[in-house]
């Protein structure tokens, strides 16, 4: 496990982007039950996490996607984590709303897209990544290529995966729910009962039915 998934995770938990909460469970819109709940953007009210964050995605598009001409950021949660990316690469950027805007020119990409630029999606977090690669969908329709899509946090499930595979896209992360576990159980953040439950959840998330 790499330094910087687990430096991550730290500041995550202790800011309380990250949550656990496996003895008072937190209900997701999707309806499932979740002992964890994410909020990426509380790392905008922190300069010295912000700027851990807008260094390492950039230093890892400059790594990994150095072909990149253009940033997206994901609507909403990954709006200012993109900015910050671009504006540190110097690269054009806009950000992918989830639906079309209802009025003026009805837009879905806010920003000027090329057609043909190479683009690196910036996210904040992963899940299941349909609402993710809807995003991917929409700045191809536009006629660019979407070179990867770098994330703040994935909770790593095998659907994720799979959708990301057929979809076509390289992810990178640069923190995982493997990651925060290590560091939650070390600090002792949770027990190691509460790790047998959060193992238990990521198994059959939609499934999940918290123990009374």
């Amino acid at each position: 496990m790499n330094n910087v998934a687990r430096l991550l995770a730290e500041k995550l938990l202790k800011i309380s982007a990250l949550k656990l909460q496996p003895a008072n469970p937190f209900v997701w819109a999707s309806g499932w039950n979740s002992p964890i709940y994410t909020d990426n953007r509380r790392t905008l009210s922190y300069p010295d996490v912000r700027t851990f964050i807008k260094l390492e995605l950039s230093r890892m598009v400059m790594e990994c996607f150095p072909e990149a001409e253009a940033v997206a950021g994901v609507a909403t949660g990954a709006i200012a984590q993109g900015a910050l990316v671009a504006d540190e690469l110097n690269l054009p950027y806009v950000y992918v709303r989830s639906t079309p805007k209802d009025h003026g020119l009805e837009n879905l990409i806010e920003g000027d897209l090329r057609p043909g630029q190479k683009v690196v999606v910036i996210e904040d977090l992963v899940s299941t990544g349909k609402s993710s690669l809807k995003a991917v969908e929409a700045i191809r329709a536009a006629g660019c290529e979407v070179v990867g899509m770098l994330a703040l946090f994935t909770y790593g499930f095998p659907v994720a995966e799979e959708n990301f595979a057929e979809a076509g896209v390289k992810l990178i992360t640069l923190s995982d729910y493997n990651a925060m576990l290590e560091v939650a159980l070390e600090t002792k953040y949770i027990t190691e009962e509460d790790l047998e439950t959060l193992h238990r959840w990521r198994t059959d998330p939609a499934n999940w039915v918290p123990e009374r």
